[in-house]
């Protein structure tokens, strides 16, 4: 069966029933249909009582390697046990749905329902974020139009408008919304008050005598914050196993922070006992930027660390075309890829767990290379086959996390906020990259000063680069050493507080593949979508 018939051959729970099992009150729940609601977060934030379970992965393949499947799977596995759990994940962007990855809800029988909601329109937050992005932009020409009063230099407006699709040719002036710095702001919030203070902080451009000018400047705050007042309320969906799921904010881990709302996982925190969550790709990007950046913002800290690989990205990273077909040789060669995303999660000092996501084709002896290899590392393994057996298929996988919550957990971050952005760059890329140097374009060097200026030395690091690499190189791959890491340029988002470091070839608009998904996405004879995935 296909993702999407499992998903409809599952009964689903009225969301009213899965957020009073959540002690939450019906006042607090606006629906959107039976099946999926928001939730006015303001009333019920009060205190963290959660352990807070962070799943990453190594370097994927570009059809990914099931991380939220494995999330989604371990949040079953745990309440199969009869532990109060919860659910935290980002939103799915058009962008992949329509190109070439796909839809972020899930696989198998480990998906959070209903998915063609989800993975399409859901409940109009990412649209949301879209508008108000592009009401900055036509604000700053309209106020130039008007008298320009702020003596905006039209030659330094730093400000992209953005949209939810995939689409090369709108590079040079659009931003895909994942990588919008809205949605940054968005999902670096604690309230309302904080987005509607982080909005107005956005510096859009440079006056005439290089002063910078911000979103506050042109008195719009309130209007963007206005058009996000319903978005900003986490929203809830179940599992197929009706286990309740936040879903709120899609940045790109690839270009931007990769982890969704600080709002959503506190208030998961607040809901339940444990709390699974997700960081976009390799934890070379996601779990790295949820520490440093996410984690410092919200003052929360990770209880434990899931990393997850499959024998097909081993595969991948040891030079095999084929990574369905029985390669023990190929595992071998990709294990140090492996290696590399257990020595950098160790630097963090967080409980660690390795889990293989199991497809039918692994062979014995090919998972047998991968236990072997965390038995030298003295961390735990386990298979989880959540795709196949949905919670059940999680089970040792729940286990071990709860052994692991048991555990001290001296958590620390990579750098001090009070190193200079060049070190903390280099911190990055020599402790989690492995560089031995780092170059800069000309213009990331007048970037670097224009920092100082700023008084912007202070702000965490966002380095957006490939995701398939621990390099900036998406042909590198494995554990490579001795490799120079190249800064092209560098952004200012003063708003959501950090500062994008852009390396390699890493665009902020994709394009579309030759062969999109959207030729395969229709619908029936009784208008079910079909195609999505």
């Amino acid at each position: 069966m296909k993702d999407i018939d499992i998903a409809r051959s599952v009964k689903k729970k009225k969301i009213i029933d899965i957020t009073n099992s959540l002690g939450i009150e019906e006042s607090l729940v606006e629906r959107y249909g039976d099946y999926k609601a928001k939730i006015k977060f303001n009333d019920i934030m009060t205190g963290n009582k959660g352990k807070l379970i962070l799943v990453t992965a190594i370097n994927p393949t570009p059809l990914g390697e099931g991380k939220t499947t494995i999330s989604i799977g371990l949040l079953d596995g745990l309440r199969y046990m009869k532990k109060n759990a919860i659910g935290v994940l980002r939103e799915p962007s058009l962008g992949p749905v329509f190109g070439f990855k796909g839809g972020a809800t899930g696989g198998g029988f480990a998906q959070v329902v209903p998915m063609e909601d989800i993975n399409l329109h859901f409940t109009g937050d990412i649209h949301a974020i879209t508008t108000a992005n592009n009401l900055i932009s036509a604000a700053v020409y309209n106020h130039i139009y008007q008298g320009n009063e702020l003596k905006i230099n039209k030659d330094k407006i730093l400000f992209k408008r953005c949209l939810d699709i995939n689409d090369r040719e709108l590079r040079k002036d659009f931003n895909i919304t994942a990588a919008s710095e809205v949605m940054s702001v968005f999902c670096m919030s604690n309230d309302i008050h904080d987005l509607k203070n982080n909005l107005g902080n956005i510096m859009v451009a440079y006056d005439i005598n290089n002063k910078p000018v911000y979103v506050k400047d042109l008195k719009l705050e309130g209007s963007l914050t206005a058009i996000l007042k319903d978005a900003i309320n986490p929203n809830i969906v179940q599992t197929l196993e009706n286990s309740p799921v936040l879903i709120h904010g899609g940045p790109f881990a690839n270009i931007s922070i990769g982890c969704n709302s600080i709002i959503a996982t506190k208030l998961g925190m607040k809901l339940a006992d444990y709390v699974v969550t997700e960081a976009g790709f390799g934890s070379d990007l996601g779990a790295e930027k949820f520490f440093d950046i996410k984690c410092r913002k919200a003052k929360i800290k990770p209880d434990c660390v899931v990393l997850v690989c499959t024998i097909k990205a081993l595969k991948y990273n040891g030079g095999a075309e084929d990574y369905y077909k029985k390669n023990i040789d190929a595992v071998y060669k990709g294990l140090p890829n492996l290696n590399v995303h257990i020595e950098n999660m160790l630097r963090f000092n967080s409980n660690l767990i390795v889990c293989l996501n199991k497809y039918e084709t692994d062979s014995l002896e090919e998972i047998d290379v991968v236990r072997k290899c965390c038995e030298c590392y003295n961390i735990p393994f386990v298979i989880s086959d959540s795709y196949s057996k949905g919670g059940v298929g999680s089970v040792m996988l729940a286990s071990e996390v709860l052994k692991a919550l048991d555990k001290k957990n001296e958590f620390k971050f990579l750098y001090d906020l009070d190193d200079s952005v060049e070190n903390k760059i280099g911190k990055i890329c020599a402790m989690i990259y492995h560089a031995v140097k780092i170059t800069y374009s000309k213009e990331a060097l007048e970037k670097l000063e224009e920092i100082k200026r700023l008084n912007l030395e202070h702000l965490p690091i966002c380095i957006s680069k490939t995701q398939y690499s621990i390099t900036d190189d998406p042909k590198i791959l494995g554990y490579p050493t001795g490799h120079t890491m190249h800064v092209r340029d560098i952004e200012f988002y003063t708003g959501a507080g950090f500062i994008v470091v852009l390396m390699g070839t890493t665009l902020t608009m994709p394009g579309l593949p030759k062969v999109p998904n959207y030729e395969k996405i229709s619908l029936d004879d009784n208008l079910n979508i079909t195609g999505l995935s």
